[in-house]
């Protein structure tokens, strides 16, 4: 995760065919346990001041706020001014939810190029964790989320090591060991969570079965299968694997070659993308599906896709069976849209029932200002908003 709806292009990176696997393991963590699946939202707080006041809590498990930045080894506010801000006003949400939990988000696509240096050593490793739970501490908060794009590769022009995939495990160790001790002083329950790329080649550079003995959820980019970049267009999001689609990326696979890596499937959550991937076609083609594409176009977040695009302004919505996906096609214009909607989402939520996952999480509250989608995920999982 990263600052999505300006930087995409690199996701394609990490992306590939994955195998049919399936596997589980039994490793738990205590945290884990939880009356309903988890709805966990990126806030993102890296524009300046946020509009917490919007953010339903009632809807959500966790919030994940994003980001915090990495400066000489360590977690660092990169915006502290409004960042102090928007954790405090996060943190009231607790007066409408108290049971919501309050996490930040540490590194995303553009912030993770010191990762690999702060966790190059033991003292590294152990100053890094030391800042994150410092911050957890002083912004009375339940925990960190690391979201680093990506371990043992180059990302955003990252600095990256072989030995990254080992330093990976150990930095969760650190900020496990860190949270239980500050757990001790608080006698309060914290959470250590990741959000992760769907590939073959991030299980590949990642010790998955270790990792997830420290955390308490690890977050699926089950989204960015596709961009606008691409020479052919496809869908960015999807659950299934579709008949046309050569590349064959979806969540299922993804979530799937997770199993296999030795995940549990409890603490398994899948992504939704609350925005859509934009291509400009070369022709109308197919309704755009699967075919040439000259470049992106915009796509944007749900409520502007919802209430601007869909079946408006010359916009039509299609559904792929095979893939559990819709998209826009404008025939006239030759753009053609990637997004999750209302039917794929709940899709999606069967999906984590079905499955016995942890829950589902998204990429970004503000993407989707009037929470078409989160009150689907909402109601499916039971949550209830006074709102």
């Amino acid at each position: 995760m990263y600052l999505k709806d300006t930087i995409t292009a690199m996701r394609k990176y990490i992306l590939f065919p994955l195998p049919f696997f399936m596997a589980a393991c039994s490793v738990t963590h205590q945290n884990t346990s939880h009356a309903k699946p988890v709805i966990i939202g990126y806030v993102g707080g890296y524009r300046g001041i946020a509009d917490v006041e919007s953010v339903d809590a009632v809807r959500l498990s966790h919030i994940n706020y994003a980001f915090v930045d990495i400066k000489d080894n360590r977690a660092w506010l990169h915006n502290e001014a409004t960042d102090t801000i928007n954790l405090r006003k996060l943190v009231e949400l607790k007066q409408r939810n108290p049971a919501i939990k309050i996490l930040i988000s540490i590194g995303g696509w553009t912030w993770s190029k010191n990762f690999s240096d702060a966790t190059l050593t033991d003292t590294s490793r152990k100053n890094f964790a030391e800042s994150a739970v410092n911050i957890v501490a002083a912004y009375k908060l339940d925990g960190i989320d690391i979201d680093w794009e990506y371990p043992g590769m180059q990302g955003d022009s990252n600095v990256y090591r072989p030995e990254d995939k080992g330093h990976y495990t150990l930095l969760f160790k650190e900020l496990r060991s860190g949270l239980d001790e500050l757990a001790k002083r608080t006698h309060q329950t914290y959470f250590v969570t990741t959000a992760v790329g769907g590939s073959y080649d991030y299980i590949a550079h990642t010790e998955m079965d270790k990792v997830a003995q420290y955390c308490d959820y690890i977050n699926v980019m089950s989204y960015d299968y596709a961009d606008g970049s691409d020479s052919i267009s496809g869908h960015h999001t999807n659950l299934f694997g579709s008949g046309n689609d050569t590349s064959r990326y979806s969540a299922d696979k993804s979530i799937k070659a997770f199993l296999a890596a030795g995940v549990p499937s409890q603490k398994i959550v899948i992504g939704m993308a609350f925005y859509g991937k934009g291509w400009q076609m070369a022709t109308s083609d197919n309704n755009g599906l699967y075919a040439k594409a000259v470049g992106p176009a915009r796509g944007g977040g749900f409520t502007r896709i919802k209430d601007s695009l869909e079946s408006k302004s010359g916009f039509v919505r299609y559904w792929d069976e095979a893939a559990q996906a819709p998209y826009l096609f404008n025939a006239d214009k030759k753009i053609f849209i990637s997004y999750d909607d209302e039917t794929s989402v709940k899709m999606k939520c069967n999906y984590v029932k079905d499955h016995h996952l942890g829950g589902a999480m998204f990429w970004e509250y503000s993407s989707d200002k009037k929470e078409y989608l989160l009150k689907v995920i909402a109601n499916e999982f039971g949550y209830v908003s006074a709102r």
